[in-house]
């Protein structure tokens, strides 16, 4: 993962449109999810898992694992991990270790999904992040955790971090929980649910938001052998369950691949991504319908989903279920013909930024015209006459604020994406695979 990145970099516009085939990483959403189940069934054998993405995001991940006691074989330049238990470990135990002092920077799956993990355990657990991490909330999953029996804490007001856990093992239940701030939490409690010491019941309070990554933690549950029933807002989960999936191939991420899409929406071009089909696991697949809905050509091939630019106008759209691609549609927004209006994202306020006022901020630096709700944004590019410009970009220490304001460079003279190095949390390599794209 280790990369060499300068303060900034300039994006060089493209002369002609970008074709081909963009191949993108793995999913990092998949990959942290794959890690905890495969973590969580080493009682019963190691699992290997396949098409890893290197990232700070997963790598702290594997580190809270290791730190839990798990034994973790990575080949990072293979995209491959083993997971399994020191031979000497006791059995009996779903986490191995009785203590752990974990650091998980500013991953938000890393944090809310092991939070839940140190729940199984039979000890005592901190948890801590860095500054933006300490700001992020985590109070629902507490709650629900609480309601458990379990001793779940911040150690700041309303319950932000550092946590502390402390348990004897889950016991299951019944109990209510709040999922209108992140479906992370409601991702954690799922994923460790079949290991508790009895069954679980889960009722929901509450509008859930990004309803497909919890689709996908269900999808991904039963694809491990696990029994998991939902009517409603009502969860069932059987336990205590047992697996023996002994390896998992994980899918492209089809977040990263957004950037290439668009970046085809943008110039006129013609990308397509491999291994990408709308059968995916990852809901943000369904971002080529917006660009669809915008004016771009869309279809699936054998080779994968494939986006051709065409004449661009601005929609009304409600992106909860695709927030993590806000960002990448505000900048395909700036050259439509009209104003883009997006609603129903204002939890994207608590992300690695707030992403809805810095999404404001820079694109207002280039040109566009952007007001704000609590809620969303109304991107409106330059009336007749005016032009969008060059700018220094500002990525408040936010992957996908550096990536997706990249594309603005691909037609825009002067566009300078400051901290580049960021793009590290999920997609290192993200700016050389843009530059391969430029130049093809």
């Amino acid at each position: 993962m280790s990369r060499n990145y300068p303060k900034n970099i300039e994006i060089i516009p493209v002369s002609e449109p970008v074709t081909g085939i963009a191949k993108v990483p793995g999913s990092k959403s998949i990959g942290n999810r794959a890690l905890v189940l495969a973590a969580l069934g080493t009682d019963q054998g190691p699992c290997t898992l396949t098409g890893l993405l290197d990232s700070e995001d997963t790598r702290v991940m594997v580190d809270s694992l290791q730190r839990l006691g798990f034994e973790v074989l990575v080949d990072w330049e293979a995209c491959s991990a083993t997971l399994s238990r020191p031979k000497d470990s006791d059995f009996s135990r779903i986490i191995p270790a009785e203590k752990a002092d974990l650091f998980v920077q500013n991953s938000g799956t890393t944090m809310r999904f092991v939070t839940a993990m140190c729940a199984l355990g039979h000890g005592a657990y901190r948890l801590d992040g860095n500054a933006r991490m300490r700001e992020r909330p985590i109070a629902d999953l507490l709650d629900a955790l609480r309601g458990l029996g379990i001793e779940a804490n911040g150690t700041q007001p309303n319950d932000y971090p550092p946590l502390e856990i402390s348990s004897r093992g889950m016991p299951g239940g019944k109990v209510s929980m709040r999922a209108n701030t992140s479906s992370q939490f409601l991702s954690g409690l799922l994923l460790s649910a079949p290991r508790s010491l009895s069954p679980l019941e889960i009722t929901l309070e509450g509008t859930m938001v990004s309803e497909p990554y919890v689709e996908m933690t269900v999808r991904m549950l039963r694809e491990w052998g696990y029994q998991i029933e939902k009517t409603n807002s009502y969860w069932h989960i059987p336990a205590p369950q047992k697996t023996q999936l002994s390896q998992y191939a994980i899918e492209p991420d089809a977040s990263a691949a957004s950037y290439f899409w668009a970046a085809a929406a943008l110039t006129g071009g013609d990308i397509t991504i491999p291994g990408l089909g709308f059968d995916s696991l990852q809901g943000d697949v369904q971002f080529v319908r917006a660009l669809e809905q915008m004016g771009a050509r869309i279809n699936e091939t054998p080779n994968g989903i494939r986006v051709q630019g065409k004449s661009l106008n601005g929609i009304e759209i409600d992106m909860n279920s695709i927030s993590d691609t806000v960002m990448t549609l505000g900048v395909v927004a700036c050259f439509a013909q009209g104003p883009t209006t997006i609603r129903n994202v204002g939890h994207i306020r608590h992300k690695e930024t707030d992403r809805i006022s810095a999404l404001a901020n820079e694109l207002g630096k280039i040109g566009a015209h952007v007001t704000t709700t609590e809620e969303g944004l109304v991107i409106t590019p330059p009336c007749p006459g005016q032009a969008l410009h060059g700018a220094r970009i500002h990525t408040y220490d936010d992957h996908r604020m550096a990536m997706s304001l990249s594309l603005a460079g691909l037609l825009i003279p002067g566009i300078v994406i400051e901290d580049p190095g960021c793009v590290r949390k999920t997609y290192p390599g993200f700016f050389e695979d843009l530059e391969k794209l430029r130049k093809a």
